[in-house]
């Protein structure tokens, strides 16, 4: 472990740490389960802080912003840091709410290991199952912590139980509790084949005697199974296993960490973090035997377009990922960043390849929260933050200069709730450009586009909290205050049958006048065609110069929409005659009479309104599926198919976009937050008569 210098609050006090003496993990799991209280946790059993912060009371070190302590909850990714048995470890406390799935995916694409946190009472939920795709997704090992085992109704086997049914038997148990429920101080330590009783005053402290009686034959019974774990990960343990029956208590200690890197068996440990009870041997199993950056050396990058490149831990030049941005009040904007190789330290310059720009890096910190903590360099596989970058953003690359590869950028969800926005005061407009910009740029699972059919500035996100906390974002930071409504449906507009027009525009008003007459035949197009106009002129009727004029004036009258005022689509147009003046006729003139002829011609041939069906896909328990059915078909939607995924039900679906209006709050609401859903536009296809007539009503 190499010395050297850190400033904090101008004092020498931290040192850096080899590749090998870093932890770096995510701290995922479902809302509600206890993370930031188990990284506070963390944070007294290390003593960096002398009192665990509470999350009621707004004090926690990792929920620091007013937000989050005024609604109680993790919004942010927060990271903290610590030193356990000579290791540092990065704790990245991330959100449980999917709304703000993008903070956890981006510590998981920067962790070495995920640790999942489960409530004792509910066991894993759905966000349990995201985080665990996710993580797997990454490549990266797991952990369990069944949090809350003090909790009234704590119930540690059923949740371990559950835990094997949805991830596989090969989920382990390294701590049991032996007096789970309010009074709950008591662990069986599997390793150790010791019951380790911890104080109750919150200390963390503990004393330990052997494991006896049926908790004795209890681990014995264990131990035997994590023998047999450990030897499936080395081939000469296993030789050895087969050979002696057994493995000494150093072959077993030294094959955990293999075993766990290979996902041979997923550690559970025990604990209730609020009253700091089987933290410390948690933490003692992170620091002995939890993934390091030296376990993934190599990693892929793409280097001039090709994607079969890897780069190594230590190879000398740097390249470093950038994971998350936020721009925190009279400090800036803080890029986060993990080193894949080479170190940073302030001054030098690097190259970002996905902006084609240089960096000159300022000021590089550690982070305690919000406590800026000066650093004289960010080594490989540490974690760090830089501040005042120009022109880098969340899933960018910084790379030395001679070596311009990229990293592979995290895949966010689709957004699946949106919303119109509208600004309150007038002139407020620049504000909002710059603060959506960089509200998008911390967030990238949040997006805004205006919309050219309906005219529309539209805001996306991962659900209603998500869209809420964007709102009350511009409001605060920016000062511009905006209302979020419901979008208009972009609409189409087509017609049933064919019809025809002979349409003349004149017009005298002294001096030179206009003329153009138009004879256009109109018919039903095959759909998603869109408009195809084309002429079968004969004769000197019309001079074909004017042929351009007349399909101006329709496409004027495509995008102004005739029926109510949307888009028409899916239609054949034939301007086959017309007439011409030799002084009159001119290209404003035969515009109007192709856009008069064309609406004429729209309103003879049985106009109708289409509306954009979209295909939704729905994950929720089993026991949601009937409610689930039923509001589809209530909302006319058509269910495709249902599937089964783990303990989850799957289900495909297609329903009309004016139906879906925040769905996704009425999905949570209907499964208890279990439910989640994606829906991706499909096709469109005729609006029913009565609802049709309503529409068009509304549109005059």
């Amino acid at each position: 472990m190499a010395a050297a210098i850190t400033v904090h609050n101008n004092l020498f006090v931290e040192m850096s740490y080899t590749a090998d003496h870093i932890r770096n993990f995510a701290l995922v799991g479902h809302q509600g389960s206890g993370k930031t209280t188990l990284s506070e946790a963390m944070l007294a059993s290390a003593g960096i802080v002398k009192r665990m912060g509470s999350i009621t009371a707004g004090t926690t070190v990792s929920d620091y912003h007013e937000i989050e302590k005024g609604r109680q909850m993790s919004i942010h990714a927060s990271l903290l840091h610590c030193t356990w048995k000579s290791n540092k470890f990065n704790i990245i406390d991330t959100p449980g709410y999917f709304d703000f799935i993008s903070e956890g995916l981006g510590a998981l694409r920067v962790g070495d290991f995920a640790l999942i946190v489960v409530d004792a009472v509910n066991g894993p939920q759905m966000g349990t199952d995201q985080v665990w795709n996710y993580a797997s997704a990454a490549g990266i090992p797991k952990m369990f912590v069944i949090n809350g085992c003090d909790k009234e109704n704590a119930n540690f086997e059923a949740c371990l139980t559950a835990l094997k049914s949805r991830y596989g038997e090969y989920v382990f148990p390294m701590s049991i509790p032996i007096d789970p429920g309010p009074g709950f101080q008591r662990l069986l330590d599997v390793l150790r084949s010791e019951e380790v009783d911890y104080n109750t005053d919150g200390s963390g402290q503990y004393s330990e005697t052997a494991a006896e009686g049926p908790w004795k034959d209890r681990v014995i019974d264990l131990h035997a199974k994590l023998i047999e774990y450990v030897a499936e990960a080395d081939d000469t343990l296993l030789e050895h296993f087969f050979e002696a029956g057994n493995l000494s208590e150093d072959e077993l200690r030294s094959g955990i960490h293999k075993a766990i890197q290979q996902a041979i068996f997923v550690p559970v440990f025990a604990a209730s973090a609020l009253n700091d009870i089987g933290i410390a041997r948690l933490m003692d199993m992170i620091s002995k035997y939890g993934s390091s950056p030296v376990d993934r050396k190599r990693v892929p990058v793409e280097l001039n377009g090709k994607d079969d490149v890897t780069i190594h831990l230590d190879d000398q030049e740097p390249a470093c990922y950038i994971w998350k941005t936020i721009s925190e009040p009279h400090v800036g904007e803080l890029s986060f960043c993990r080193m894949y190789s080479g170190h940073i330290i302030p001054g030098i310059s690097l190259y970002n390849p996905n902006r084609e720009c240089e960096e000159k890096i300022g000021q590089i910190f550690t982070l305690q929260g919000h406590e800026r903590e000066a650093i004289k360099e960010i080594s490989p596989g540490d974690i760090g933050v830089m501040t005042k970058l120009k022109d880098t953003h969340t899933g960018n690359t910084l790379t030395s200069p001679d070596r311009r590869v990229k990293l592979p950028k995290v895949v966010y969800p689709n957004p699946n709730i949106h919303a119109t926005l509208v600004v309150k005061k007038q002139g407020d407009e620049d504000k909002l450009a710059d603060g959506l910009a960089t509200l998008h740029e911390e967030d990238p699972t949040f997006l805004y586009e205006h919309n050219q059919e309906t005219n529309e500035l539209i805001l996306s996100g991962q659900g209603e909290l998500h869209l809420e906390i964007i709102r009350d974002r511009l409001k605060n930071r920016f000062k511009v205050e905006i209302e979020l409504v419901q979008p208009r449906i972009a609409f189409r507009e087509t017609i049933r049958r064919p019809a025809e027009s002979k349409y003349r525009h004149k017009k005298q008003s002294g001096g030179a006048g206009q003329f153009g007459e138009v004879w256009m035949r109109i018919a039903p197009a095959e759909r998603n065609s869109g408009i195809d106009f084309k002429e079968s002129l004969v004769g000197q009727n019309v001079d074909r110069v004017f042929v351009s004029s007349v399909e101006k004036g329709v496409q004027s009258a495509v995008t102004e929409g005739i029926l109510a005022g949307y888009h028409v689509t899916d239609v054949a147009i034939d301007f086959y005659d017309g007439k011409m003046h030799p002084v009159d006729s001119k290209d404003i003139a035969f515009q109007i009479a192709g856009k008069g002829a064309f609406k004429e011609a729209f309103m003879a041939a049985s106009p109708c309104l289409l509306e954009p069906i979209m295909k939704l896909e729905i994950q929720a328990p089993e026991s949601n599926l009937g409610d689930i059915m039923g509001d589809i078909s209530g909302r006319r939607g058509r269910i495709l198919g249902v599937d089964l995924k783990g303990d989850n039900q799957v289900v495909a679906a297609l329903v009309p976009e004016m139906e879906l209006y925040r769905y996704a709050t009425t999905l949570r609401s209907m499964t208890g937050g279990r439910g989640v859903h994606t829906e991706t536009f499909d096709h469109y296809e005729n609006v029913p008569t009565e609802l049709e007539s309503k529409i068009v009503a509304q549109s005059k």
